[in-house]
């Protein structure tokens, strides 16, 4: 298998909503972001598959090595041997990929964050400098998009907790801050056993008000100059904020089930945001 096939197969496979919006892609934007995408993916796997602590520390100090290495022109993973023809292309530095290692590193290190403001520094590294890279995929022109992108990908990623409080609770994380989870008194055992209350219900309506805020706010800061190279990214909004309303109209019952759109809606509204613009 070639590397190019290696990260479509990668990509494909997830069943993410942002591989839907890289279908409307020009081939060389499309090659690029499903090579960064399957990156991602791969540092992503080694903290929710590998079981013990120190292989996956092992495991993401080798991809640290192997991005410097494939910055410096000697990639051996199909994945950034896929990547590294894009990188000068399309502006994406080695640092882009560090600090998404940097994020995944802190799932090994930290289960739990005190406060939002902790939990915003880890979106910062596994989503806003995703949503950073892939602005400039697709076409920035404007340097403004950059907050835009960072902002969309904290909202993204607010919606990934939202959905997976009770996957992420038998992994042994909770990543709801501390602090809210003290405001609404709600306790660590109550979602490690899946037990539902009112307190918990106001809890989750609290994060998605706080996701839904940070949804029109990367909205309003998107340039007008950016939005037609920026479609895909207003794609991904539209499918994570419809399963985000999903998520609510089912009051929130994410401890004991994944709570997800079906492939063919997802392309529903792709098609229907490259098309017709509409969210």
């Amino acid at each position: 298998m070639n590397p190019d096939q290696y990260v479509q197969d990668k990509a494909a496979a997830s069943g993410s909503s942002f591989y839907y919006a890289f279908l409307f892609l020009p081939k060389d934007r499309r090659a690029a972001i499903t090579a960064f995408y399957a990156f991602c993916r791969e540092v992503d796997d080694v903290v929710d598959e590998v079981t013990d602590p120190g292989v996956a520390a092992t495991k993401l100090a080798w991809w640290r090595n192997e991005v410097h290495k494939a910055f410096a022109g000697q990639p051996t993973h199909p994945v950034t041997l896929a990547l590294m023809p894009h990188v000068k292309t399309f502006g994406i530095e080695e640092r882009h990929l560090q600090a998404v290692i940097e994020g995944c590193q802190m799932d090994l290190e930290q289960t739990r964050y005190l406060d939002f403001a902790g939990l915003e520094r880890y979106c910062h590294l596994v989503a806003g400098v995703v949503g950073e890279v892939a602005a400039r995929i697709f076409g920035q022109s404007d340097e403004r998009t950059t907050e835009y992108a960072h902002t969309l990908g904290l909202a993204f990623q607010l919606t990934n907790i939202i959905r997976d409080v009770g996957e992420d609770a038998m992994r042994g994380r909770i990543y709801l801050p501390i602090s809210e989870l003290q405001q609404f008194d709600v306790k660590a055992h109550e979602i490690n056993k899946r037990e539902y209350s009112e307190r918990f219900t106001a809890l989750m309506r609290f994060q998605a008000e706080r996701a839904h805020g940070l949804y029109d706010k990367a909205m309003g800061l998107l340039p007008q100059a950016d939005r037609r190279t920026q479609k895909p990214g207003l794609m991904m909004a539209s499918i994570y904020r419809t399963l985000l309303r999903e998520i609510e109209s089912e009051n929130f019952q994410v401890l004991h089930q994944r709570i997800s759109l079906p492939p063919l809606r997802k392309l529903w509204l792709a098609w229907k945001m490259q098309a017709l613009g509409l969210m």
